[in-house]
């Protein structure tokens, strides 16, 4: 039984390359990725739809030195994409290895993204990744080098397609033919496109160079601002954005919430100053149902400690001047 393993991320071009490689008797292991940035579950919705069998890979660490340091750069935002595939089809290709499959492949469609999928950065990343004679890219195949599972028979050529470019028609039309009437969007799958978190990734980058997962973490959770200290402020826009930081608070974490009054919550990540923790009380009480004319008590707490501090609300006026 001819075996591929196939790149999953749950939108249609992925999907696609699944259903055209199944239409051959080819068998299918998808495999999706764990990283602060992206997850599985419109992949595990996919591989469901589609009745293959999906691993769940974490390559966390790993990707957080690419994002770092990305050999080939970023693109519009901070989305090392060459790179990040390089790393996705090498992870990929060892499980290949272990599980004696046959080839690789992707529903990357050649100039559809004009970074990552022209023909060059296909090649850099097939080359790269170490697997290079086993990636197959099933929608734009015959538009492609021929890779090794093709001359060997094991991938028909024939039966692969030369979709290229950035219309959707040829995909969407190859849905209905196959019956795929769900599917996650080309967009918004992973955090690093999104030119707000990546404005606050680059920010944090620059100002903490030892980020670790859980910085990364935090960036997707309330706003942000930073002191002349360096020090950082979160505070929560949201009831779900204030249970997700006490859900992911540590001892060594400041946490400050106003009394009396509904409030946001606000953290200073790994300790803060006196002065920061004052700061970050009269941000929560500006963004609070408390009076913007009168002190406010708030209570913070560190290290199983906590203590009570007299704040005046953060002037309106001079918020932008701090928010990352």
């Amino acid at each position: 039984m001819i075996t591929g393993i196939g790149l999953l991320s749950g939108g249609l071009d992925s999907m696609l390359s699944i259903r055209v490689l199944q239409d051959q008797g080819i068998h299918i292991i998808a495999v999706s990725f764990i990283t602060p940035f992206f997850g599985f579950a419109k992949a595990k919705k996919a591989s469901e739809m589609l009745g293959v069998e999906l691993r769940i890979i974490d390559i966390s660490d790993i990707h957080l030195n690419v994002v770092r340091s990305p050999k080939h750069g970023y693109g519009k935002t901070m989305n090392p994409c060459i790179d990040c595939h390089t790393l996705m089809f090498h992870t990929a290709g060892k499980l290949m290895e272990a599980e004696k499959a046959d080839f690789l492949f992707s529903g990357e469609v050649l100039g559809e993204r004009p970074m990552s999928q022209n023909l060059r950065s296909l090649m850099i990343v097939s080359k790269e990744s170490g697997y290079e004679d086993y990636i197959v890219r099933p929608l734009s195949a015959k538009l492609l080098p021929e890779t090794l599972p093709e001359k060997q028979g094991k991938v028909d050529r024939e039966r692969l397609l030369r979709l290229s470019g950035r219309s959707r028609k040829p995909q969407i039309e190859l849905a209905k033919h196959y019956g795929i009437t769900q599917y996650a969007q080309p967009a918004g799958g992973c955090l690093l496109t999104d030119p707000a978190y990546s404005h606050k990734l680059k920010e944090m980058m620059e100002n903490e160079p030892d980020f670790e997962k859980r910085d990364i973490e935090l960036l997707s959770i309330g706003r942000h601002f930073r002191l002349e200290t360096g020090e950082k402020i979160i505070v929560g826009r949201n009831q779900n954005d204030n249970e997700r930081l006490l859900a992911i608070k540590n001892d060594d974490d400041v946490v400050i919430d106003i009394e009396d009054y509904p409030a946001p919550i606000a953290m200073i990540p790994k300790s803060g100053s006196e002065k920061a923790i004052a700061i970050a009380g009269s941000i929560s009480a500006l963004y609070s149902d408390a009076p913007k004319d009168s002190n406010v008590n708030i209570v913070y707490y560190y290290k199983g400690m906590s203590n009570t501090l007299s704040v005046q609300p953060f002037p309106k006026e001079e918020i932008d001047k701090i928010r990352i």
